[in-house]
């Protein structure tokens, strides 16, 4: 009678989910969720991701009725809590918020964990918009004016980054437009747009909400999203890849996941749950505000794109000479 009992518990749960029997009924036979569930967010507070995962937990945590708890767990450029995702037991009480670093961050650093294996990835949820930005010291009105100051100057024209995701984007475009361009590393985004404002440096690649303020005061001029669609906030921008620096696109990701080994029937059930409220006009409404749009890919879809985005910064660091752990 407990075999027969828990094999029926077991496909109600996967007849609940919409998902095949078989696999719902092997991986999980408890209900979902028993206790509270954790959301890392591998940064610390106050960024997109926070922000997000912020409003995903609350949601979360009225739909399925237990405590949602955010768990900020920065440093290492987001490895440090992407291991303890990694790490934890797979039963579906830990979540995390991965951005665009989890696939730039093979490509320069030994990693703890395989980022196309050790999580299963329940949905990318969002894409965050970049713009190429020039200041008063590159009198430009355009990306084909600054690429001929570029090359008409090698090594001269420079452009700032705080490292990390902005670096990649950086050297990407530098890659791809074939130029010598000047990358000068700063401790963080804010600075390094002030020195473009104040004419200390050439060029950067921004957040669009950030910049978006200098960029209608005249503060500074935007060439291109760094996007490959353009941004809701300022449409009348065409994308780098509309002007010609074909295939540029470093947009950030927000993507929600498990440890690997999640019964498939609770990460069916948090896909719908996220991916529903992800859809709702009011989350759109603040995703934009944030200068994010809602953009839904499923685990299946991501299982491939990962692969081949880790392969993509890798010859990105290559070609730029970046360094790498041994």
């Amino acid at each position: 009678m407990r075999f027969a009992s828990a094999a029926c518990a077991a496909l109600a749960l996967a007849a609940a989910c919409n998902v095949p029997a078989a696999r719902g009924a092997a991986a999980s036979t408890e209900p979902f969720p028993t206790k509270p569930v954790r959301l890392i967010v591998p940064f610390s507070p106050g960024g997109t991701n926070d922000i997000l995962a912020r409003m995903v937990a609350t949601h979360l945590t009225e739909t399925l009725g237990k405590q949602v708890i955010v768990d900020n767990r920065g440093g290492a450029e987001g490895i440090i809590g992407t291991e303890m995702a990694v790490k934890a037991v797979p039963d579906g009480h830990t979540l995390i918020i991965l951005s665009a670093a989890y696939v730039m961050n093979p490509a320069v650093r030994k990693m703890p964990y395989d980022a196309t294996k050790d999580l299963d990835i329940i949905a990318k949820v969002a894409t965050s918009a970049t713009v190429l930005c020039v200041g008063p010291s590159l009198p430009v009105n355009s990306l084909k004016e600054m690429l001929a100051a570029a090359k008409s100057k090698p090594g001269q024209i420079t452009m700032g980054t705080s490292g990390g995701f902005q670096h990649f984007a950086t050297a990407l475009f530098r890659s791809l437009t074939g130029t010598d361009l000047n990358i000068v590393v700063y401790k963080g985004t804010f600075p390094a747009m002030l020195e473009v404002i104040g004419g200390q440096l050439h060029a950067n690649i921004l957040p669009i909400v950030p910049s978006l303020p200098h960029l209608r005061s005249g503060k500074m001029k935007g060439l291109g999203m760094g996007t490959l669609k353009r941004s809701a906030l300022l449409p009348e921008l065409a994308t780098l890849d509309e002007l010609g620096v074909k295939g540029y696109d470093a947009a950030n990701t927000y993507t929600m996941a498990v440890t690997a080994k999640t019964s498939p029937a609770i990460t069916k059930r948090l896909y719908t749950l996220i991916t529903d409220y992800m859809r709702l006009p009011d989350t759109e409404k603040k995703l934009t505000a944030m200068g994010a749009e809602v953009d839904i890919k499923t685990g299946e879809e991501m299982r491939k794109i990962i692969p081949a985005e880790i392969e993509k910064w890798m010859k990105v660091a290559i070609a730029a000479g970046m360094p790498r752990e041994q």
